[in-house]
């Protein structure tokens, strides 16, 4: 039961001192006149990918990369089809009123690219390198875009960003930051120890228990924003929350572990895993391509693919 329990613990710290972390580093950024606009293409998607970054060097560091891969090619699947299947389930996501085709087309040249580097049997320093070239790629076309289309100004730009208070002390953004730069190695390392000790328990592969129970647990964030999304009838946000956090989880997270260390890819991804998180995200063309919205019978067709992979996987 112990393990359990500080699993659930290192995954509470782990989402905390994320949001923490946040927070501190985008009112800093704009406290020393760091425009908006970098800091939501830049510290604000890299700071809410800060617990599966964690996860994943932690993971490398005590040998368990079944974790690291898990956690990243369960939390996009899990993306895809959790994350959108259950708001859709309480309200329509009118998905058809908004453009992200260009995105999309990122996210699966992503996808395509990472089965392929995992297909060599190992992600080194060089698989890295390849992967963090490709999301700064995406990040200069995007901050090329938002510039020649930013109508609004300075004020409209930090409305677009929760985490934004131009008012914050420093002392409290001080307070933010040392909480998120202790909180997030400490969540990782109870989280990933206790997640390996439960493989063992229960006679699980920690590719099993990085695909589910940790892939879950740091998918909640993204959960949680796209149901707030869907209540206020934001689909583009639900949906690029979506399809960013995949391309960051692909190039960001995994391509900066290398550096730590290389990571073995477990021959059962190629063989299933790969292949289930490319078909959910082939899933969501209707939705960008032929605008069409995301309604309550989709939301109940996605999480129940979802609930067949898991209880596959078990």
């Amino acid at each position: 039961m112990m393990p359990w329990l500080f699993s659930a613990l290192g995954l509470v710290i782990l989402l905390l001192a994320g949001d923490a972390l946040v927070r501190g580093a985008v009112n800093l950024s704009l406290r020393i006149g760091i425009p908006a606009l970098i800091v939501s293409l830049t510290i604000v998607a890299f700071g809410t990918s800060a617990p599966e970054l964690l996860i994943a060097i932690q993971a490398v560091m005590e040998n368990a990369d079944g974790i690291a891969m898990g956690n990243v090619v369960g939390s996009n699947t899990a993306n895809i089809l959790l994350v959108l299947g259950i708001p859709a389930i309480l309200r329509t996501l009118h998905t058809s009123e908004c453009d992200t085709r260009k995105n999309y087309l990122f996210m699966i040249g992503a996808t395509v690219l990472f089965i392929a580097l995992a297909a060599f049997g190992t992600f080194t320093w060089i698989s890295g390198l390849i992967l963090l070239l490709a999301l700064a790629a995406v990040l200069m076309t995007a901050f090329r875009e938002a510039r020649a289309h930013r109508a609004a100004g300075e004020e409209a730009e930090l409305e677009e960003i929760d985490e934004a208070d131009p008012d914050m002390p420093f002392w409290r953004i001080g307070i933010y930051l040392v909480l998120g730069l202790v909180g997030l190695p400490l969540g990782a390392e109870l989280l990933v120890e206790n997640a390996t000790i439960i493989a063992r328990l229960y006679g699980l592969s920690e590719t099993v228990i990085g695909l589910t129970l940790v892939a879950i647990g740091t998918s909640l964030p993204e959960l949680s924003t796209t149901l707030m999304a869907a209540m206020r009838r934001q689909a583009d946000v639900a949906l690029g929350n979506v399809i960013g956090s995949n391309m960051f989880n692909l190039l960001a997270i995994i391509g900066l572990t290398t550096f730590i260390g290389p990571i073995s890819v477990d021959p059962e991804f190629l063989r299933f895993d790969l292949w289930v998180m490319l078909g959910a995200s082939l899933l969501i063309i209707p939705f960008v391509f032929l605008r069409q919205d995301i309604n309550r019978i989709w939301g109940v067709i996605l999480t129940l693919l979802y609930v067949v992979y898991v209880g596959m996987l078990l």
